[in-house]
């Protein structure tokens, strides 16, 4: 069978070493464990710890596992808004943000650019009355990447209001001051390289205080997955649910293999590997970056304008054990998407230019 090389944005090609650590937990029966024994207890606190180290987490700082990401923006409007959220838009994820808050009926306002830009955020004046804003790091539709800095410069202004940050396809890449912000939420199947299935949520002692204040005033915070069963469980490191054990034990293998290697040697492969791509993309008579500001484009979600379908594209490149993605929504036949994740190596992206220039 052909090994394929997978340059998608989610699902992804797996970490290279996820094959061997399935191996080991199917031989240590991890599939079968109870999420009550005191082996699951120790996964659950070997995960946790090797995530806080990898990403740097301050103390204040907690790690809740839910069944996605898409879970969270649920989460995040139950335990954080009983009335009012502000969501930056800047493409087709952002903007389910900002529906999700709707649907559940909370008074969402938002600022929405064009797709293919970032916020400006000198240009935003947030109302009163807003608990919690909205950004999302890295817009997988588009591939643009909000500047840390331009979120932190908003969020000074706002102190008083809870910053919620997607980084569903840029971790474990970003740097993020954590200081600046309360929650971060990603999901595995993409910057990790896991199989799909598992959320993790990043939320400060102030979510926390934030979704107490409201279960003490009777609002709903949802049911088995609020922030309040979250932390109680996670005292014991167990989860309220029977939870992803697979998934856990692999993304706390994942993230001591990456801190092995060591997260900055990561950061400079992806820049590297980004570079590799955009010099290509911007200097090719065919093929068309789509995001033009170079400050705004994504290190691990590099969008291209193809005049050829997408589809032609990857049927002739799978011929060739590389598989890209197609555009979203719109965009699905006149752009390309291609995914720039630790688990992809630089030979890879060498490879896949050499393929492109050949068609």
């Amino acid at each position: 069978m052909k090994q394929i090389h997978y340059l998608t944005p989610g699902p992804t090609g797996l970490y290279p070493t996820v094959k061997q650590h399935i191996i080991n937990a199917l031989e240590q029966d991890i599939c079968s464990i109870s999420h009550r024994s005191k082996k699951f207890e120790e996964i659950f606190q070997e995960t946790t710890h090797n995530l806080r180290l990898l990403l740097g987490l301050p103390s204040d700082y907690h790690i809740f596992f839910t069944g996605s990401a898409t879970e969270i923006w649920d989460r995040i409007i139950e335990n954080l808004v009983e009335k009012t959220s502000f969501h930056l838009i800047n493409g087709s994820f952002s903007k389910r943000f900002y529906n999700t808050a709707r649907e559940l009926k909370r008074n969402a306002f938002r600022y929405e650019v064009e797709f293919g830009y970032s916020p400006a955020v000198d240009e935003i004046s947030i109302p009163v009355g807003v608990e919690v804003i909205c950004f999302t790091h890295n817009e997988t539709s588009s591939g643009v990447a909000m500047p840390l800095e331009d979120m932190y410069k908003l969020r000074s202004r706002y102190e008083h209001m809870i910053a919620a940050v997607d980084a569903v396809s840029s971790m474990p890449y970003p740097s993020f001051d954590y200081s600046k912000i309360d929650t971060v939420f990603f999901s595995v199947q993409k910057g990790f390289g896991l199989p799909a299935g598992l959320g993790v949520w990043l939320v400060n002692k102030r979510c926390i205080e934030k979704a107490k204040d409201l279960h003490s005033k009777h609002v709903c915070i949802g049911s088995y997955h609020n922030l309040i069963s979250l932390e109680e469980k996670s005292k014991s490191n167990q989860t309220p649910e029977t939870p992803n054990v697979l998934g856990i034990y692999l993304l706390g293998k994942v993230a001591e293999d990456m801190l092995t290697k060591g997260l900055d040697t990561i950061r400079k492969e992806i820049d590297l590997k980004a570079q590799l791509l955009y010099d290509f993309f911007d200097n090719h008579s065919y093929f068309e970056t789509f995001v033009k500001n170079k400050e705004h484009r994504s290190k691990t979600i590099i969008v291209v304008n193809s005049p050829k379908p997408a589809s032609e594209l990857n049927r002739r490149l799978i011929e060739e054990n590389i598989q890209i993605g197609s555009g979203y929504g719109k965009y699905k036949e006149s752009q390309i998407r291609i995914a720039n994740f630790p688990g992809t190596s630089v030979e890879t992206i060498e490879c896949l230019i050499k393929k492109l220039k050949e068609l």
